[in-house]
């Protein structure tokens, strides 16, 4: 990966602007760092140098070692596949790949057996054919490569907005509009490591319109379009705006009465990924897929269809 360090990078430390770029960890970018496959201006560095304006930043990966991560027979709801990449609704609570804490039971497991191995190794061998992620606690869709050739045209894709995304979810508050756009940028929390944050110098660019769909007592049910695809980005953004996620206990806090009263109906935020549109990448044959609301959501609105008609 190569780029020209811009004004909003200048001043960040070598290793926090390629972790951002890349969406991996500080200490991932700190150990390729140590070994020469991070340079600037064609210069080995330290995991301590300050960028400056027009800095050529320069990340190579190496090849994927060994694959340690076993696969296994878990069930998948596939909405679409073929020889190249396909299409999974994932269930609220599964992580997507294995991380500290959640070495198995993941997507990538399943998709390993599944697929027999054959997934794309550009992102590694911990997220094998993984091309974007959604939340743990977020159910929903997701596009995953067979090839190589195959991430790269959906990755190309996502990098120039023209994947389609649209989520749904349910707010703390009432909106008051009935759409709106949040364009700030994002960036990890300066304390707070498992937290991502609106940054008003810094960050990467990101972009989320959303739309009333309906309100009730407290909550609003809304739809949210990505333009682009940052970490936590929807939940960060709501956030920024007072109407943090229902059931967000890392940007909400979890503490209406209601999420109180129904602590066990929502695990965790309520967003489920509904659609994802985007160009396949080996046809050229443009996809459009649609997820259900899952029965944890329509739950959600039934009770708070209730709430709403019993206080009129």
């Amino acid at each position: 990966m190569i780029f020209i360090a811009e004004a909003d990078d200048v001043g960040k430390r070598i290793d926090n602007l390629v972790a951002e770029r890349c969406d991996m960890s500080r200490s991932a970018i700190q150990k390729l760092i140590s070994e020469g496959f991070v340079k600037v201006n064609g210069k080995n560095i330290t995991k301590s140098f300050v960028v400056k304006f027009g800095d050529s930043v320069e990340a190579c990966f190496p090849e994927p070692v060994a694959l340690c991560v076993e696969p296994e027979n878990i069930p998948l709801d596939i909405v679409y596949e073929d020889g190249d990449l396909l299409v999974v609704n994932k269930p609220k609570g599964m992580v997507v790949h294995p991380a500290p804490g959640n070495e198995g039971h993941t997507l990538v497991n399943a998709l390993l057996y599944h697929c027999h191995g054959s997934l794309s190794g550009i992102n590694g061998v911990i997220r094998p054919g993984i091309v974007h992620r959604i939340d743990k606690n977020t159910s929903g869709l997701l596009v995953v490569a067979k090839n190589d050739k195959a991430h790269i045209g959906l990755a190309r894709q996502i990098s120039e907005h023209t994947f389609s995304r649209e989520y749904e979810a349910v707010c703390v508050g009432k909106m008051k509009e009935e759409r709106g756009r949040i364009e700030k940028n994002i960036a990890r929390h300066p304390v707070y490591r498992n937290k991502m944050a609106v940054v008003s110098s810094g960050g990467r660019y990101a972009a989320t319109n959303w739309s009333l769909i309906e309100n009730f007592d407290g909550f609003s049910h809304i739809c949210c379009r990505l333009e682009t695809g940052r970490t936590h980005q929807i939940r960060v953004h709501m956030a920024y705006i007072s109407h943090p996620l229902l059931c967000d206990d890392i940007y909400g806090a979890a503490n209406t009465r209601f999420e109180k009263q129904n602590a066990n109906l929502v695990m965790g935020q309520c967003l489920h990924a509904k659609v994802i549109g985007f160009v396949h990448p080996c046809t050229g044959e443009e996809l459009y897929f649609k997820s259900p609301l899952p029965s944890y959501f329509e739950a959600v609105l039934d009770k708070l269809k209730k709430i709403s008609g019993e206080g009129q």
